[in-house]
């Protein structure tokens, strides 16, 4: 009887052992066919080939060949190039994604991260154990639940300011509904974000946020008020359900989304050389119908679960306007944020004192004062000061970032903001 040889792959190892069991009369041809997967023709031929070889006969003729379609010196050496030059820091699918479009090198991805790994540009992930999250089933329609999140990050990569994306996603088909800049992660930048969604798309039936103090009151011994944020009470007048994920992984599709956008947004945006928010805004649009004709899936039922928006957009601007109600004194004045405001009348105006009037600060920054169904002209005509706002600790970033643009000149901060250990330390 034949020994093993040395090398053997345990597959080569496992089929001696079943041929040496048939030529033993241990095992039959069509047992041993069943149990290593191949057909009973098979097994003769390999019978043969053991009693006159033995184990050795049974190693694949494949091993230590160089394969046909082995890629080219010259060809292999330019994609390293490439990669180490001017996609180094790209991931494999992107990077192939970009020298079949830049270069005209067509090579699939998992050959780029072989290379990335080769040229230690990438390292290979471990798994690593982590708690399992069961997965939940998509929606069934477009527009039944819109995930929404925001993302701060070095967009820019030090050409602009540190700032923060709104993004806003479809749970069943995984589109992209809107994307806006802005300085940090406000209600104001998710009302602008809102605004666009709503004259695009129409009003969702609901909205699945984190929990942040944008959209629930987390004071647990909060005694006054209603209980609701000026977000929650926008969503109430539109009629869209408000609700809140216990943990990231809940809403995961936006998540994901966040680190993609990170990844291929970041270096389109570098790719084209966009160094404003300006400029990405107007980016967005090609940016969107680009992403979501490549990552979109379609939804389980072709019915649109959104409610089509058929108001002007001005009664739109009054519904996302922040309300705040004032009592007029005797002379007609109210103040608000440190600025005192005086009612302009064209007669005596005595039915308005002590009336109570709904402020709407509309997010151009522009300010109405509404009297039951009628709109009061105004002036402001004296200003006091007022306490520094506070911030949160997704808006100290921003804060901070300001405060190192006044003290330097443009050039100079924009060169410290840059710096890797300047822009860890930021977030």
């Amino acid at each position: 009887m034949s020994e093993g040889v040395l090398g053997m792959s345990s597959k080569e190892l496992e089929r001696a052992h079943t041929v040496r069991c048939v030529v033993e009369k241990k095992l039959r041809q069509k047992e041993a066919a069943e149990r290593l997967g191949i057909t009973v023709r098979q097994v003769r031929r390999l019978v043969q080939l053991w009693k006159k070889q033995g184990d050795r006969g049974l190693i694949s003729r494949q091993r230590g060949r160089v394969s046909p379609r082995r890629m080219q010196a010259e060809r292999r050496t330019k994609i390293e190039g490439l990669l180490k030059d001017r996609f180094a820091d790209f991931g494999a699918t992107f990077a192939a994604e970009k020298l079949a479009e830049l270069e005209k090198i067509i090579v699939s991805h998992e050959t780029v991260r072989r290379i990335q790994i080769a040229l230690g540009l990438q390292k290979p992930k471990l798994r690593k154990e982590k708690y399992i999250h069961q997965p939940r089933e998509r929606r069934s329609r477009f527009g039944e639940l819109i995930q929404i999140d925001g993302s701060p990050h070095d967009w820019f990569e030090g050409r602009a300011p540190y700032c923060n994306l709104t993004v806003f996603i479809d749970d069943a088909t995984s589109r992209l509904m809107a994307l806006h800049f802005s300085p940090t992660e406000t209600t104001e930048a998710y009302l602008v974000a809102l605004k666009r969604y709503l004259l695009a798309h129409g009003i969702p039936l609901a909205f699945y946020s984190d929990r942040h103090s944008i959209f629930r009151v987390n004071a647990v011994d909060a005694v006054s008020g209603d209980g609701k944020t000026e977000f929650n009470r926008v969503t109430e007048r539109l009629k869209i359900e408000q609700i809140c994920a216990h943990s990231p992984q809940a809403k995961g599709r936006v998540e994901r989304a966040n680190q993609t956008l990170q990844d291929r947004l970041i270096k389109e945006m570098r790719l084209k050389n966009i160094s404003s928010i300006a400029e990405a805004e107007a980016f967005f649009p090609a940016f969107i119908e680009t992403h979501n004709a490549k990552f979109a899936v379609p939804a389980k039922d072709t019915i649109n679960a959104h409610r089509p928006w058929t108001g002007t957009e001005k009664m739109l601007d009054d519904l996302l306007a922040r309300r705040e109600t004032r009592t007029l004194s005797k002379a007609l004045t109210f103040r608000c944020d440190g600025t005192m405001y005086c009612i302009k009348t064209s007669g005596p105006g005595t039915a308005l004192r002590g009336a109570k009037v709904t402020l709407f600060h509309f997010l151009n920054g522009a300010m109405e004062v509404h009297y039951k169904d009628r709109v009061l002209p105004c002036t402001a005509f004296k200003t006091y000061p007022v306490p520094p706002q506070t911030v949160d600790e997704k808006g100290l970033n921003a804060r901070v970032d300001g405060c190192i643009a006044k003290l330097r000149p443009p050039f100079l901060a924009a060169t410290f903001l840059a710096q890797p250990s300047v822009r860890q330390a930021c977030g």
